[in-house]
């Protein structure tokens, strides 16, 4: 178990949101807080922390008028750290080796993947075949349905976390997708940018994951990463965000980055 730090990018600047409010349509989103610095900042902050791992996320469509300065900003964080973090959004298996080759250590993919709400495998192996099987992470994040309550499936999110697929995440899927990715990420949806607490029931799940798998969503705490090690059996990785005092929260980065094993390794 493992403290993997991350970098979103909305519009052009590092920020912290909350993710059920992401919408492509006027390229707004809810935010927790928006960074003075730029993304090469925090990318040499986890540099010098020895903190590899993490994840940049574009959190901007393609097709966004802003795009083309929240690409820019991944990239500068890539070069600052080549090969120590992990690139993701919009993510094909077109443009793979352009972030691979911008430095990142893996792509990070979801719709290309999950498209039109189910898995197309002829993206995959695609994907595979311009990336290298382990350089591929799948971004499985998820959220159930409205109505279905605490007892329902959680459904793989795509386009940014507006969309709902078919697919429901069980380890039965995880299982049958290890072969063919190297990691997997994993937001809750429902959760994320919230400091709420973690999704307990998503972390149960993600405890079976064959291959490393990096959890997302409502870390507020010390005691919350406590809880998740528990339930993950130190198997599940973790990021946190908005809580984080660098991306205005109270969870001391100083502790956090001190991680390497069990919680109780974080220095008091």
């Amino acid at each position: 178990m493992k403290f993997r730090p991350c970098i979103d990018i909305h519009n052009g600047r590092v920020k912290q949101i909350i993710g059920s409010t992401l919408r492509d349509a006027g390229d707004r989103a809810a935010e927790n807080f928006v960074a003075e610095y730029g993304a090469a900042h925090y990318a040499a902050m986890f540099r010098e922390s020895g903190l590899a791992g993490g994840h940049v996320i574009l959190l901007n469509h393609r097709d966004s008028p802003f795009y083309a300065a929240t690409r820019e900003q991944a990239e500068a964080a890539l070069s600052e750290w080549p090969g120590g973090m992990q690139a993701g959004g919009g993510i094909t298996a077109e443009n793979a080796g352009e972030f691979l080759e911008a430095g990142a250590s893996h792509v990070i993919v979801t719709s290309y993947v999950f498209s039109d709400g189910r898995i197309c495998l002829e993206n995959l192996e695609k994907l595979e075949r311009a990336a290298g099987r382990e350089r591929v992470v799948l971004d499985l994040s998820c959220r159930r349905k409205p109505g279905d309550g605490d007892g329902g499936p959680y459904y793989i999110m795509t386009d940014r976390w507006q969309r709902y697929t078919d697919i429901a995440l069980t380890p039965e899927l995880m299982e049958e997708l290890s072969s063919r990715c190297g990691e997997f990420l994993v937001h809750a949806v429902s959760a994320e940018g919230k400091a709420g607490g973690i999704d307990e029931d998503l972390v149960r799940i993600l405890a079976e994951s064959p291959v490393p798998v990096t959890y997302a969503g409502g870390i507020r705490g010390i005691p919350d990463i406590e809880e998740l090690g528990r339930l993950g059996g130190g198997r599940v990785d973790f990021t946190v965000g908005s809580a984080l005092d660098i991306y205005g929260g109270d969870l001391p980065y100083e502790k956090l980055k001190t991680l390497r094993g069990d919680p109780g390794d974080i220095k008091p």
